[in-house]
């Protein structure tokens, strides 16, 4: 006969095992391998670009970005000073505009500037409304304007978590993997 105690244990065991898959499933992060980063560079976040239908979603994405930079201890973290983030319609106009940001970095003789695009920004339709989050980052050499690293993912988040909140975890993952070779 098989004691109670241990069916309790196996059943313990299945449900954290569920759990943890569930969670897992709940991001997908892809990046490429960290470059060698001096530390104490003066870095810029350039606009974020906009590609959902929630207005401003690049802003809070950007804010968000340029608080966990500042949080790595890596150097120096400005923040373009151009207009607030248009909604676009063309892409002539995001291209031009992150152009235009990439002249001012070099002009302020800024080493290296965090830029990305912000693809889903939304609480999901349904019963619960989950928050979910899709950002593309990318590392470039301002003087030469090569991107030096990239990475993109997606992330949702339980029914009673803030977007922001899901938003924040996903950026911090991919800087995380982008800032692993700062000398």
């Amino acid at each position: 006969m098989i004691h109670p105690s241990f069916l309790l244990r196996i059943f313990q065991w299945l449900i954290g095992t569920v759990l943890l898959t569930t969670l897992a499933a709940c991001s997908t992060v892809d990046h490429g391998k960290a470059p060698t980063l001096e530390r104490d560079a003066q870095w810029v976040v350039l606009p974020f670009a906009n590609h959902t239908e929630t207005p401003l979603a690049g802003n809070r994405a950007e804010a968000i970005a340029q608080a966990l930079l500042q949080a790595q201890n890596i150097g120096t973290v400005k923040r373009y000073p151009g207009h607030a983030q248009s909604e676009a319609l063309f892409e002539g106009a995001e291209t031009k505009r992150q152009e235009e940001a990439l002249a001012w970095a070099r002009e302020q003789n800024v080493r290296y500037a965090l830029t990305g695009a912000v693809d889903e920004w939304r609480y999901k339709v349904g019963v619960d409304g989950e928050p979910a989050a899709g950002v593309t980052l990318q590392i470039v050499d301002v003087s030469t304007g090569e991107t030096l690293w990239s990475g993109t993912g997606g992330k949702s988040g339980w029914s009673r978590e803030a977007l922001s909140s899901v938003a924040q975890k996903l950026i911090r993952e991919l800087l995380r993997a982008g800032l692993t070779t700062v000398r």
